[in-house]
């Protein structure tokens, strides 16, 4: 028995934002299982602005790249057993044969979900998961937050940014958090932000200064450009900044600022950027401290879910123009049939 996989392909290099025409859906017969292998279906699927920039380095015809959940549906690998529900970077596509045991040491491999409770498994691709795990180190390992220090998120209403500005106010910080929506600033206030202030304002620098009266000691940056060039004017000596992303130039290129280097020796700051799997040797520690937070209603989370791997184009885009509040993600609704 074979089975047919839907997979989005890279049909198109990205020119500004993405379109419709830059993706292409085919669809793919894998072969029989063979020893060591496992059949995984994909139940929810990953959006992320990385995506946007990653895939201008691989060939058109790539298959988009990505993380899911899935459900473990044939195995021939013990440590995958069927009715397991896992979190692989599969990509985009509805069906994957996989062995671990051939895997490039580069690669992540697969790693099962441990038990969630009752909360969603889709969880696996936000706050219990490696935005999760990006908020929990990048966060706490490179701003190393003092209580009663103020700290400012931008994109701080996209998957990673709610969770560090939370986290941020677990650690007794005064938390300031910069979205692109009033909306998404009043979101940000329930969770618990001191302050919330939208970057598209006529006079963003003046009300960040008022949410900021004792000046800014960690900064976790999403977004860079004339944002960060804002924030690091209000910077305190020896403050940190956490280089999480760029997505304000993904799509449109370089963002031309004014040179920072007078504010960093002035000031002595210290920035880092990073990329989460430096932490892989320490992966779980970082979901157990999210998970046990949820529990105790310290730390909330939010998805917005699109239905239909159709759709997952229609996703991508719409989260890259900040349509999404929390994680971003797709629940396929249906799958190609077995032939």
């Amino acid at each position: 028995m074979s089975v047919i996989s839907q997979n989005w392909l890279f049909a198109k290099k990205f020119e500004g934002e993405p379109k419709n025409e830059d993706f292409r859906l085919i669809e793919e017969e894998l072969p029989p299982l063979q020893d060591g292998e496992f059949l995984a279906r994909a139940e929810y699927l990953s959006v992320d602005p990385y995506m946007r920039r990653y895939m201008m380095n691989l060939p058109e015809g790539s298959v988009m790249v990505g993380g899911q959940i899935a459900k473990v549906v044939e195995s021939k690998h013990a440590a995958y057993p069927v009715g397991v529900r896992i979190f692989g970077h599969f990509g985009w596509r509805t069906y994957t044969l996989y062995n671990p045991d051939k895997a490039k040491e580069i690669e992540r491999k697969p790693h099962v979900l441990f038990d969630f409770g009752s909360l969603p498994s889709s969880l696996g691709l936000g706050v219990l998961g490696l935005p999760g795990n990006t908020a929990y180190f990048g966060f706490l390992e490179l701003c190393a937050p003092k209580e009663g220090e103020t700290v400012v998120v931008s994109g701080a209403a996209g998957a990673v940014g709610n969770v560090v500005g939370q986290i941020a106010k677990l650690k007794g910080c005064h938390v300031i958090g910069i979205a692109g929506s009033d909306d998404k600033c009043q979101w940000l206030k329930k969770l618990g932000f001191d302050h919330a202030v939208n970057y598209k304002s006529e006079h963003f620098l003046e009300e960040l200064k008022k949410a900021a009266p004792k000046g800014i000691d960690c900064y976790f940056d999403n977004v860079g450009g004339t944002i960060t060039e804002s924030v690091i004017r209000l910077m305190n000596l020896y403050g940190r900044i956490s280089a999480c992303g760029s997505v304000s130039n993904y799509s449109s290129g370089p963002v031309k600022v004014q040179d920072p280097q007078h504010d960093f020796v002035i000031k002595q700051l210290k920035m880092e950027g990073f990329i989460v799997s430096r932490w892989r040797d320490r992966w779980m520690e970082g979901i157990r401290a999210n998970l046990d937070w949820i529990k105790q209603g310290k730390l909330q989370y939010e998805e917005t879910v699109t239905v239909g791997f159709k759709n997952m184009p229609k996703a991508f885009m719409d989260m890259l123009k900040g349509g999404n509040t929390g994680k971003a993600i797709v629940k396929v609704d249906n799958h190609s049939k077995k032939g």
